[in-house]
Order: C-alpha cells, then sequence, then structure tokens
C-alpha cells in the first residue's frame, strides 16, 4: 500500500471522513524483547486486576466460550478467564506454550476472540476476523475525527496502525460480518483515558 502512495504521503495518518477511520503506513514496530516482561508487571498492579475482572465480566455476560487472547499483554486475562492465547512476542509465545494455552489463530478458527488494545496493531485485522465463528470483544481507543486522533496521547504511528470513530469501527465491523452489540466505557471509569469496549458478535 505505502508504495502506491504519492510522495510525502507514506509517513503521515491518511483519514477519511466518509469511513469514520484512520490508518498510518509506517512499518509497525518491532514487539520482541522485554515487552511480555513489561506487562506482566503492569497486569500485577490494582489496575491490572480491576482491568482484568472487568473484561473477564464483560466477556461472561455474552457468552461462556474460553476466549482467544490476540495479543496478551502479560498473560492475566488467559489465565483468570481460563482462555487461549495467541501473541507475536516470543517470550509470551513460550509461556502460552508453556501453560498448555497457545492457539494459533491463523491455523484454525476460534469461535471467539479478545483483542484488548491489540486489533489497532494489526496490520490486517480483517484477516483476523476470518478466522472467528461467533464473537469478537475489543477494547480500543476511539477519536471523535482526524484533529481529535493527531491531539490525542494515543496517536502511536509504528504501534497503533488503525484508528477509528465509534461509527467507524461499528461500520468496519459491519463490512467484515459482526453486529455490536454491547459497548461501554468502563476501562475509561477505571482511568484509561479515552478507551471504549465493545462485543460484536457474527450476523453473516
Amino acid at each position: 500500500m505505502t508504495s502506491a502512495l504519492p510522495n510525502g504521503l507514506t509517513d503521515c495518518l491518511l483519514w477519511s471522513d466518509e469511513l469514520g477511520r484512520g490508518f498510518h503506513p509506517r512499518p509497525p514496530m518491532d514487539y520482541s524483547g522485554p515487552y511480555f516482561e513489561k506487562y506482566q508487571q503492569l497486569d500485577a498492579t490494582d489496575m491490572g486486576a480491576a482491568l482484568t475482572r472487568a473484561r473477564v465480566e464483560f466477556v461472561r455476560r455474552h457468552t461462556d466460550l474460553q476466549p482467544v487472547d490476540i495479543g496478551i499483554g502479560g498473560g492475566r486475562f488467559v489465565l483468570e478467564s481460563d482462555g487461549w492465547g495467541y501473541d507475536v512476542n516470543a517470550e509470551a509465545v513460550a509461556w502460552l506454550r508453556e501453560i498448555g494455552r497457545h492457539f494459533d489463530i491463523y491455523a484454525a478458527h476460534a469461535e471467539a476472540i479478545t483483542c484488548w488494545d491489540s486489533l489497532e496493531h494489526i496490520p490486517s485485522p480483517e484477516c483476523l476476523l476470518e478466522q472467528v465463528g461467533e464473537w469478537v470483544f475489543v477494547s480500543m481507543p476511539i477519536y471523535r475525527d482526524q484533529a481529535h486522533c493527531l491531539a490525542s496521547k494515543h496517536f502511536k504511528p509504528g504501534e497503533h496502525l488503525h484508528y477509528f470513530t465509534h461509527d467507524g469501527l461499528l461500520l468496519w465491523f459491519e463490512q467484515q460480518g459482526f453486529a455490536c452489540v454491547e459497548h461501554n466505557d468502563i476501562e475509561s471509569q477505571l482511568g484509561r483515558e479515552g478507551i471504549t469496549s465493545y462485543a460484536f458478535r457474527r450476523v453473516a
């Protein structure tokens, strides 16, 4: 995609008001190194405990399926949801294999996945959703418009590739065959500025 862009637009936010979404074509960051260790430390905090509890309760309001957590952070959600995990960090993958909870989402279908702060990192998230049978749970930053996005602390080119308004995210999921059945701001209430959580169910 980047090679087809005009000169000067290969490293900037590309935004569509019509679609309510943006994309930054900077190459994705490297997730090797102490990434997993950092998030294990965050998981061990009071905030980590509260977020995990809220996320497990959110999923359980809709399904008893064991979800596959995409981008496991420090792994606490995998443990407390009795779920599975997929990650690109080598240490996280080794940990998942060690506890018998690794799931290669691109090699097998899953009925439910969770994307806590991860969907916006994935270069081609539509390929991920093709692997899902029924449920997708998401938390991510949501923006009012392009100006709000550019001014946000969540604007992180190379880390966050995709940027959505609320309506834009619903439209994008609708295009992938999913309908929103719940959205809430529980993570913002817990202290995470600008984060919204969604439950999507496959309808097509």
